[in-house]
C-alpha cells in the first residue's frame, strides 16, 4: 500500500543509534496513546469510544515496555524529537467537521502503517545484532497493523468515498515526505 520506502540511510542511522531510537520510540508510544484519546472528542466517533480506549491502553502498554527496555539498558528517557514526517502529515489535516476527523484518522492510520513497516525492517536488521530487541520489534508489528486497520475503518464508516480520496492524498504526501533525509535517529 505504501508508495515509497524509507531511504536506506534511515536504517543505517537508526542502527548506529539504537539508544536514541528507543528514546524516540517511547515518546511515540506515549503520543500514540494521547492521539487515540484525542480522537474521542469527535462526535462522529462516539460509537468507537471503547475501541479508541483499547488502542490508547495498548499504546500505553507499549510505552511501558519501551520504558522497561530503557531502564534495563541504562538509557535516560530524554526529550522528544519532533518528526518532520509526522509534522508534515499532520499539517495536511483539514479543519471542519467530517474533514478533520477523517484526516486525523487517516494520519493516525498512516503513522501506525509506517510503524508496522519500520518495526519489520528493524526486527530483521537486529536479528544477528540484538536478538532481544529484534524480537521486541517483531512482536509489535501485528498490533501496529491492527491499529492501522482500526483507524482506516473508522474513517470509512464516516464517509467511505471521502476516506478513500483522502487516503490516496495522504499516501502521496507520505511518499513525498518519507524519502526526505533528516539527521535525527528517529523512527519516523
Amino acid at each position: 500500500m505504501l508508495r515509497a520506502k524509507p531511504p536506506e540511510s534511515w536504517l543505517v542511522k537508526v542502527m548506529d543509534n539504537l539508544d536514541g531510537v528507543l528514546v524516540d520510540h517511547a515518546h511515540l508510544e506515549r503520543k500514540a496513546a494521547q492521539s487515540a484519546l484525542k480522537l474521542q472528542r469527535y462526535n462522529e466517533l462516539s460509537q468507537d469510544l471503547h475501541e479508541l480506549t483499547n488502542i490508547a491502553i495498548e499504546e500505553l502498554e507499549h510505552f511501558k515496555l519501551v520504558l522497561n527496555l530503557l531502564e534495563q539498558r541504562g538509557i535516560e528517557l530524554g526529550k522528544a524529537i519532533s518528526s518532520p514526517w509526522i509534522s508534515g502529515m499532520m499539517k495536511a489535516v483539514r479543519k471542519g467537521l467530517n474533514e478533520q476527523v477523517i484526516d486525523h484518522l487517516i494520519c493516525a492510520a498512516m503513522i501506525e502503517g509506517r510503524s508496522c513497516e519500520k518495526f519489520q525492517i528493524l526486527s530483521a536488521a537486529l536479528k544477528t545484532i540484538d536478538e532481544c530487541l529484534s524480537e521486541f520489534y517483531g512482536n509489535l508489528v501485528e498490533s501496529e497493523g491492527n491499529h492501522y486497520s482500526s483507524y482506516l475503518l473508522m474513517a470509512k464508516k464516516i464517509d467511505e468515498s471521502e476516506a478513500e480520496r483522502r487516503l490516496d492524498y495522504f499516501l502521496d504526501l507520505d511518499a513525498e515526505l518519507v524519502v526526505k533525509v533528516n539527521d535525527f535517529p528517529i523512527l519516523h
